[in-house]
């Protein structure tokens, strides 16, 4: 379970970011790191960087090798960008496992190798012991603009006003809707009940997938104005995020919001919220409402969009995040001020 370090440390890098951005020259970046967004858009290259230091390295459904990959391919997907390599710089404690290292290795290629997007370059360091934790990774991925891109905001262009080149977390408007292309909190929950020896994972496994191809074939079908991967944080940030960056509000529909059963009955138990979850192969789109049910239609015909669902809609009738309980009241859903599961990711 997290503590208040975890906290405290969760605000202190989140104030480190928002305060060394006025210091970062943008240059002529598109979309900057000003944004906030999954990545940053230069000259219609997309390019996304990330460090993982998931604790334990191997665990169901994946490792961080595979997490590696598919977080950064993801980054650059739901910002509409065509994935097209990767690197990738390991930071090793002295003594590390071999056979663990190639366990490792081995994941990073299966992974890029599943994705059509390879890994091209990367670098090694190697420190003493007890400077780090084993093992940890960062990746940075690049990304082109596709006609698929354009395609989709033609479409979007024939149901309202839309201005903007790519799927940014700002892009929302009110009448749009919010759909979920699957079950939540299954990594978190995986990850925590292997690492704490809960027992939960002999059912549930982490969801680590890439996106890029299930992005490629809803971008083709159009009306997408925003997407987001629900990771740190869960979709109770994510649509937080929206809510922020876009300046509308979001009603969610409780009912609606796909958690399987063995993660609801693994919360009630520790007293986590399914929201605030991290996911690592899902994401939330923002929908123009005349395209919805055919981006939803897209979605179940793909192997990872089978649980998708139509979660919620955007609306000047509630401020920031309200969700429609079960019960029939309703609820604020605020940013979570924590990790509620930390390094899952």
């Amino acid at each position: 379970m997290w503590q208040w370090q975890d906290v405290v440390l969760t605000i202190i890098n989140f104030g480190f970011m928002v305060t060394a951005i006025p210091a970062v020259k943008q240059g002529t970046a598109e979309v900057s790191l000003a944004a906030l967004d999954d990545a940053a858009v230069i000259d219609d290259i997309v390019f996304s960087t990330d460090s993982h230091t998931v604790q334990p390295l191997i665990f169901p459904g994946g490792s961080i090798g595979s997490l590696a990959v598919c977080g950064t391919i993801n980054d650059v997907a739901v910002v509409g960008g065509s994935p097209c390599a990767l690197s990738a710089a390991f930071i090793i404690e002295e003594g590390f496992s071999l056979d663990t290292f190639e366990i490792i290795v081995k994941s990073m290629a299966h992974t890029a190798d599943k994705a059509g997007v390879p890994i091209i370059t990367g670098d090694t360091k190697v420190v003493e012991k007890g400077a780090i934790q084993q093992f940890m990774i960062n990746t940075s991925g690049i990304g082109k603009r596709s006609e698929v891109l354009d395609k989709n905001i033609t479409e979007v262009k024939r149901h309202r006003k839309f201005t903007q080149r790519w799927l940014l977390d700002s892009n929302l408007s009110e009448g749009d809707v919010l759909l979920l292309s699957g079950n939540i909190g299954e990594h978190g929950i995986a990850l925590l009940s292997f690492r704490e020896g809960y027992g939960f994972e002999t059912a549930i496994k982490s969801d680590i997938a890439p996106l890029n191809g299930l992005m490629g074939k809803l971008l083709a079908e159009g009306g997408i104005v925003s997407a987001k991967d629900p990771t740190r944080g869960g979709l109770a940030n994510t649509v937080n995020e929206f809510s922020e960056k876009s300046k509308v509000g979001v009603l969610l529909n409780e009912d609606s919001i796909p958690i399987p059963e063995g993660v609801r009955s693994a919360c009630n138990i520790l007293g986590i919220d399914p929201l605030e979850i991290g996911n690592e192969g899902k994401v939330i789109l923002g929908v123009v409402k005349e395209k919805a049910d055919d981006v939803l239609a897209v979605l179940k015909k793909h192997p990872l969009g089978k649980h998708a669902a139509v979660i919620g809609e955007i609306t000047n009738k509630v401020s920031g995040v309200v969700m429609q309980t079960t019960v029939g009241g309703k609820r604020i859903v605020r940013k979570p001020l924590g990790d509620p599961i930390p390094r899952i990711c």
